[in-house]
C-alpha cells in the first residue's frame, strides 16, 4: 500500500471538521436536537411535524449543496466514483438501513454521540471503524 502524500491535506480537513462539530454544537444550543442524519431524514419520512419540518428540511438540502457550493467557490474538480448507479443506490439503500438498524448514523454517533460521552455512540463508532478497517482490509487483500 503507498500513501497519496500529495493528496494530504491535514488543514482542510482540520477546518471542515471543526465546522461540523460547530454546527452540530450549535443545532443541539439553538433547538435542542441532536445533528445525526438518519434521525434528522428519519423524521422527515415518518409523519413529519409541521414545526420540525423546515428546520430538518434545511438541514438536509445544506448537505447536499454545501459541497456544490465549495466546488464552485473552490473550482475543484469534480468527484471521481468508479462505480455505476445501480450500485451506488443499492449502496445508499443499504446504509441507509444500517444506520436506522444501529439506532444513528456515523455522524449521530461518532459526532454527537462521542461529544456527550455516550457509552453506546462509542460502541456503535467502535464497531463502524472495525466493520471499515475489515472491508478494506479484505478487499484489497482477500478478494
Amino acid at each position: 500500500m503507498t500513501l497519496d502524500w500529495s493528496g494530504f491535506t491535514p488543514i482542510p480537513a482540520l477546518l471542515g471538521g471543526a465546522l461540523i462539530g460547530l454546527a452540530a454544537a450549535l443545532l443541539l444550543l439553538a433547538l435542542g436536537r441532536i445533528a445525526g442524519i438518519s434521525g434528522i431524514v428519519g423524521g422527515l419520512l415518518r409523519r413529519p411535524d409541521r414545526a420540525e419540518t423546515p428546520w430538518r428540511l434545511a438541514f438536509v438540502l445544506g448537505l447536499g449543496l454545501a459541497p456544490l457550493a465549495w466546488t464552485l467557490v473552490a473550482a475543484l474538480p469534480p468527484p471521481r466514483i468508479a462505480a455505476d448507479t445501480p450500485t451506488l443506490v443499492a449502496a445508499g439503500l443499504l446504509v441507509g438501513f444500517g444506520a436506522r438498524l444501529g439506532s444513528g448514523c456515523t455522524s449521530g454517533h461518532g459526532v454527537c454521540g462521542l461529544s456527550r460521552l455516550s457509552p453506546r455512540s462509542l460502541a456503535a463508532t467502535l464497531t463502524f471503524m472495525a466493520t471499515g478497517f475489515l472491508t478494506v482490509f479484505a478487499v484489497r487483500h482477500l478478494i
